[in-house]
C-alpha cells in the first residue's frame, strides 16, 4: 500500500526517519504522543531506538505502533542529520 514504511531509523529528540513504498520520506516527530497510553514506553530511549517495521508499519517491540495516517499527516520533508546511523528495513 502506498503508506507501508519500507525504512525506519530512530533519531535523536524522539523523531524517526521513514521512507514509505510510493516513495515519500521524512521525519516524525514522535514527542507528541509520548505522554498517552502505550507510547509512555517509548519515553526510554534504548527502547525507542528499537524501532522497526512490521507488516509495513512503524512499530517497536512491544506492539506499539503509529497509525498510517497519523504517520502520513505528520511526515515532514528531510534527511536524518547522520547519514552512518543504522537503517532498519
Amino acid at each position: 500500500m502506498r503508506w507501508d514504511a519500507r525504512l525506519v531509523k530512530p533519531l535523536s529528540g524522539y523523531r524517526i526517519y521513514v521512507e514509505l513504498e510510493n516513495g515519500d520520506s521524512g521525519i516524525f516527530d514522535v514527542k507528541p504522543y509520548l505522554e498517552k497510553g502505550v507510547l509512555r514506553e517509548l519515553l526510554d530511549e534504548h527502547y525507542f531506538s528499537q524501532v522497526g517495521i512490521q507488516y509495513g508499519a512503524v512499530t517497536w517491540p512491544h506492539e506499539q505502533d503509529i497509525d498510517p495516517e497519523t504517520l502520513l499527516a505528520g511526515l515532514k520533508a528531510g534527511k536524518p542529520e547522520n547519514e552512518d546511523a543504522e537503517i532498519k528495513p
